[in-house]
């Protein structure tokens, strides 16, 4: 396994994927079968049971390759950004759809009828993946039968003109480790889901986001930052909201905030958390 990332490998001694044969040793590959999540938002654990570290969520309509099941538990790969762990195999069907569009509000709800006086089906979270196949009563319809309100909604390649903005709408929202919704969500996490309405493929973690994402901006010279930046720190990520004001889940607050980055840095440094790792700037997703 020297060089491959645990978190985008699907391999451990006793099994891995088809696909890894011949790179990673092995007792037994096997190939995977191709499922979807069911659930508003799903945990990835680090281990089969429910105590064990979140390592990050998928949402309603992601697919996963299962590899493995164990006591109910689902050892999985997620199509979306490669990430590996075990989901609840409850929360998965066989029944796969084809989206045509994205929830693109913190939350929305999935009726059983067209009205908004029954109980919902469930709450769907930004990002969650729908096959809307028909309208009616000014609702859309869902191929699983559900009714959805039409302006939580966004087709798949209809883009977010600026990925500031839709991060800015999960304001107040609690911070959890490896979460990924308005109910939880990390820094990192922030920038992928964003990203994702702006139609820009963000890894997860924030040491994959600072390697892949944006191009350098040399701050120490004395440029000037702008709305969209990523700013980084080890184990850390925020989006720059204009050329003062950094926009972040951090466990200071327990939620997504707003504050000068001067301060951000200052109190980085001054509690051991080092000092900005990299400045990155995207050439896609912002509004400048």
């Amino acid at each position: 396994m020297t060089g491959f990332d645990r978190r985008l490998t699907p391999a451990r001694p006793d099994l891995a994927a088809r696909f890894l044969e011949g790179r990673v040793v092995a007792e037994r590959f096997v190939d995977g079968r191709l499922m979807q999540v069911k659930e508003g938002v799903v945990d990835v654990k680090r281990e089969p049971r429910p105590d064990a570290s979140l390592d990050t969520q998928t949402l309603y309509g992601d697919t996963v390759t299962v590899y493995d099941e164990e006591e109910g538990w689902a050892w999985a790969q997620l199509s979306s950004d490669g990430y590996v762990g075990w989901v609840a195999a409850n929360t998965l069907w066989s029944q796969i759809y084809e989206p045509t569009h994205r929830i693109c509000v913190p939350r929305s709800f999935i009726y059983p009828r067209p009205g908004i006086k029954d109980p919902p089906l469930l709450a769907a979270p930004l990002g969650a993946a729908l096959r809307i196949v028909d309208e009616r009563d000014n609702f859309l319809v869902t191929s699983e039968g559900g009714f959805v309100f039409p302006l939580h909604l966004a087709r798949i390649g209809d883009h977010a003109p600026d990925f500031v903005a839709v991060a800015e709408t999960l304001t107040g929202a609690p911070y959890l480790w490896g979460g990924k919704s308005s109910l939880g969500i990390d820094c990192s996490g922030l920038v992928q889901m964003s990203l994702l309405l702006a139609g820009v493929n963000a890894p997860r973690d924030t040491d994959m986001q600072e390697a892949a994402l944006g191009a350098p901006v040399d701050i120490e010279s004395g440029a000037p930052l702008q709305r969209g930046d990523l700013v980084f720190w080890k184990g850390h990520v925020g989006i720059m909201r204009n050329e003062t004001i950094l926009l972040h889940a951090n466990a200071t607050h327990m939620l997504v905030a707003s504050e000068p980055l001067a301060l951000v840095r200052e109190r980085n440094i001054s509690a051991g958390a080092g000092a900005v790792t990299s400045v990155k700037r995207l050439t896609t997703g912002a509004c400048q």
